[in-house]
């Protein structure tokens, strides 16, 4: 008598996954809006027109058609300031990945490969940047410097590369010891030929998602040094100083706050089921 076999398939993984597509599509819509704001804005995001303030969106009553979304406290156009807001949001969560990468990426990869006190050094550095409070030393250093995007950029660029440098460290140290490397000494590549050729390709995938990652902290870390004034400076549409500035007015014009944070919720869960969707597409190359 043959036993009849259950096999769980269990959860769609990868880009089987309807979460996965949400968020790419969430992402891509994201760097559309990014790429093309000043094609798609139906109005200047910066011009004030008092005549027109807090006027409603459209799914309540006494809205104006020109204003989809309406209008803030100054009469400015929300939906152009809501589109322009994620051209700065995504423009600053991408730099500062860029940078941190940068500097996690390098750190790591010569502390994985190299190894002794190359590594130590490695080591030590990661243990002080994670004993660092990364929203009080932002809010110090803006504080005293002053806000600017370059400023806010390089700052959490300069403090966000600690994932980058486990991650980059971790994996180094699997694939130095693997059969392809030892065949690129034999035939006598270079150091740098051996890292930029068979360590850093081999990587890559582990990097890709702790760039997804970084790059939705990056943009909530902006979003919360904005609502505190630290961060972008205005008129600047960030959808962290739009929420700041739409605070006065949560009771009486609810939707002026509830937009750009439903806007900026949507952004990071997007973000984030990509980066989870990609997690599980390369980890499956393990699976058997």
């Amino acid at each position: 008598m043959n036993a009849a076999v259950t096999v769980n398939a269990g959860p769609k993984r990868g880009w089987k996954s309807v979460s996965t597509w949400i968020g790419a599509v969430i992402v891509g819509a994201a760097m559309i809006c990014a790429v093309f704001a000043p094609l798609l804005v139906p109005h200047d995001p910066f011009t004030q027109d008092l005549s027109k303030r807090l006027l409603v969106p459209f799914w309540m009553e006494g809205t104006d058609p020109a204003h989809l979304l309406g209008t803030d406290q100054l009469g400015r156009d929300y939906l152009s300031r809501l589109i322009w807001g994620c051209r700065i949001s995504m423009l600053i969560g991408v730099t500062v990945t860029i940078v941190s990468g940068l500097i996690g990426i390098t750190i790591g990869v010569l502390g994985g490969f190299f190894g002794g006190r190359i590594d130590d050094a490695v080591l030590f550095a990661i243990t002080t940047r994670l004993s660092i409070p990364v929203v009080l030393v932002a809010l110090a250093v803006v504080g005293l410097l002053g806000s600017s995007m370059t400023l806010l950029v390089l700052t959490l660029g300069l403090l966000l590369w600690d994932r980058f440098a486990v991650v980059a460290r971790s994996t180094t140290m699997q694939v130095r010891n693997l059969d392809f490397v030892a065949a690129a000494w034999c035939a006598g590549c270079s150091r740098f030929r051996v890292l930029s050729r068979e360590v850093l390709p081999n990587i890559a995938s582990h990097l890709v998602v702790v760039a997804t990652l970084e790059v939705a902290l990056a943009i909530l870390l902006e979003a919360a040094l904005s609502f505190l004034g630290l961060g972008v400076p205005p008129p600047l549409p960030s959808w962290g100083l739009m929420i700041a500035e739409a605070k006065d007015y949560m009771f009486f014009s609810p939707w002026v706050i509830v937009i750009p944070g439903v806007a900026l919720f949507v952004l990071v869960l997007g973000i984030n089921l990509l980066g989870d969707g990609l997690r599980d597409l390369f980890g499956a190359r393990t699976d058997t």
